[in-house]
């Protein structure tokens, strides 16, 4: 299997899948290919800011964006690129197959993670053929591969409405304290309350369950009575 992608220069390279995989920061590469826009979708192609890395990843369709904004939630993901690599092997009959995951994601322990992204009716046929080659490269080089579909409702709803807080400007300098008042845990509008002025308080507080300082279970619907707690002093990334 090779890999081809195009590095920040916009020069194109194809070397073996495990060289890019182990050798190359294919998180800084350029898309090797871009989205069309489709008649009938209602989302366009566009752009997400991402807090993990603080610039613009971009993504092709609703479902695809809904898995950008999952990744630049979750505390193991370092740096996110889209479509930054085409893995290219032998089908049948000796044809050339290529496939580029949808998103790239580097990871915390250094490792990467593929991620292709199928809307609410699941994978299309030829997507889960090439999902089982994708799975088995990425395993070759220590990395990892999700076929991923649509997340919970609630946890999708909670995590989007959070996510309008991401940047750090939301939080100010107020991490520290936002973390000292929920040491133990504590309903999320007492704990505004101690704070001082909830117009002021609230957009730091939700910065701070985007980013890691607070924890509080996204599996339910968020209100002001969920119980939150801290779990560190200062944002994840």
């Amino acid at each position: 299997m090779t890999a081809r992608f195009v590095d920040p220069s916009g020069v194109e390279h194809e070397v073996p899948w495990l060289e890019a995989a182990g050798e190359r920061a294919l998180e800084e590469c350029l898309p090797v290919q871009q989205f069309p826009v489709l008649k009938g979708r209602r989302v366009a192609p566009g752009w997400w800011w991402s807090s993990t890395d603080r610039r613009l990843v971009h993504y092709g369709f609703k479902a695809m964006r809904t898995q950008v904004m999952m990744l630049d939630h979750d505390p193991r993901v370092v740096a996110l690129a889209c479509r930054p690599v085409e893995l290219l092997w032998r089908g049948r009959g000796g044809k050339i197959v290529s496939h580029a995951p949808h998103l790239m994601a580097r990871l915390a322990d250094g490792s990467g993670l593929l991620v292709d992204c199928a809307g609410p009716s699941g994978a299309g046929r030829r997507l889960a053929r090439r999902a089982v080659h994708v799975e088995a490269a990425a395993a070759a080089a220590g990395w990892h591969y999700q076929l991923v579909g649509p997340p919970p409702s609630v946890v999708e709803a909670n995590v989007r409405w959070l996510a309008g807080y991401r940047h750090p400007r939301c939080a100010g300098s107020r991490l520290p304290e936002v973390a000292a008042c929920f040491r133990t845990p504590l309903p999320l509008v007492e704990g505004v309350r101690l704070l001082g002025d909830p117009i002021a308080v609230w957009p730091a507080v939700f910065h701070a369950l985007w980013a890691g300082v607070l924890s509080a279970p996204l599996e339910r619907v968020l209100h002001e009575r969920v119980v939150a707690v801290a779990v560190r002093t200062e944002a994840v990334r």
